[in-house]
């Protein structure tokens, strides 16, 4: 019997509230992964392998185990990015057993622009051509786009000794967005990627103006793919606005035929429907935002648990959206006693109390 070969990392982190830091470590990555707590320790399990990161004092430690060292890695720089994110502000110290070596990341692909057009009066789709699609065939959808200023040589990011991604700096600085998979067409080696176009006066949208501006035969690169499986289950629900469109329109193409899809969708208005194509039994019900009262918020959560409520809890619930309306559904799915395994909510922007815009998806899912 051949017994797997297993790879290990162990980290400590001195952040300002351990306890309050291991809170966000297992609020967020219950979207992407199993997560187990325990008091001061939290388990959690993803395809990656398992981090055990527990709270000892004033310090969190963190133990990766994973069936790769490409994976090793990967679960390291995941770890690091969120735990400096959550910091924000904050001080905090970050180091490991062994520490990274700058290089350049393993999971970077160079892609070069071939077309963009309108699908929608708000959404544009940008094709991309990629030396090897194989990557993003049948597992992940999200990836960082990375794009290099105008005029200039790309310079690809590497790794820091704590395990951070190396952003390039100064006239090199990189744009970051997180943005999903759209297709992929193997026999021509394309990528598409659908960005939102945001009317809305003085919002800043590089994404949405990468996206309107790019032409053909630019170079840009994409980081990943790492989060947004797609389900698999005899009966799914979608639902989520148009940030969360191009993953549902994604699930639909590509579920296996037999499957019984239900999706509810929330747009601006008719305009921005999409046709959606599947192999499955597909219900699809848009919402319109520009029917809504003044000032009513949350429609689409509703709607979406009132569709829960009717289904059994072996059904997959896929809910993608604005940050209240995530958490709303997802106290709902607890409530009721769903399964983490038949679950996916994720939320993909926080509304700014100013304006009631979306804004783009930023450097980390």
């Amino acid at each position: 019997m051949t017994i797997a070969q297993e790879f290990r990392l162990s980290g400590i982190a001195l952040p300002k509230d351990a306890g309050s830091m291991l809170d966000e470590i297992c609020e967020h990555f219950i979207e992407h992964a199993e997560v187990q707590r325990s008091e001061d320790l939290a388990l959690l399990r993803s395809e990656l392998g398992t981090a055990i990161i527990r709270v000892q004092e004033r310090t969190l430690l963190i133990e990766l185990t994973c069936l790769s060292e490409e994976a090793l890695q990967t679960s390291r720089t995941i770890i690091a990015e969120h735990l400096f994110y959550f910091a924000g502000e904050d001080p905090l110290e970050l180091t490991w057993s062994d520490p990274a070596k700058l290089a350049l990341l393993p999971n970077i692909h160079e892609v070069t622009v071939v077309s963009a057009e309108d699908v929608t009066p708000r959404m544009r789709r940008v094709r991309f051509t990629c030396a090897d699609v194989t990557p993003f065939i049948g597992g992940d959808m999200h990836v960082r786009l990375l794009v290099p200023p105008r005029g200039r040589a790309p310079v690809w990011p590497g790794l820091r000794e704590d395990g951070r991604v190396a952003w390039p700096e100064g006239d090199d600085e990189l744009l970051v967005r997180v943005y999903t998979i759209r297709g992929v067409d193997v026999e021509r080696g394309e990528l598409w990627i659908d960005f939102l176009q945001h009317p809305a006066p003085g919002a800043k949208t590089p994404g949405a103006d990468f996206a309107r501006d790019t032409q053909p035969g630019e170079k840009v690169a994409l980081l990943g793919p790492g989060g947004g499986r797609l389900p698999a289950a005899q009966s799914i629900l979608l639902a989520g606005d148009e940030s969360a469109l191009p993953a549902i329109a994604r699930i639909a193409e590509e579920a296996p035929p037999g499957t019984r899809l239900q999706a509810i969708i929330e747009v601006l208005d008719e305009a921005e429907e999409q046709p959606l194509s599947s192999p499955c039994s597909l219900e699809v019900r848009w919402l319109h935002r520009k029917s809504y009262p003044v000032g009513v918020r949350g429609i689409l959560a509703e709607e979406a648990k009132q569709a829960i409520a009717s289904m059994d809890r072996q059904s997959f619930v896929w809910f993608a959206g604005e940050r209240d309306d995530v958490r709303s559904v997802r106290a709902f799915l607890k409530g009721r006693g769903q399964d983490r395994k038949n679950m996916y909510v994720a939320w993909y922007w926080e509304r700014d109390p100013a304006q009631d815009i979306r804004p783009e998806r930023r450097g980390r899912a």
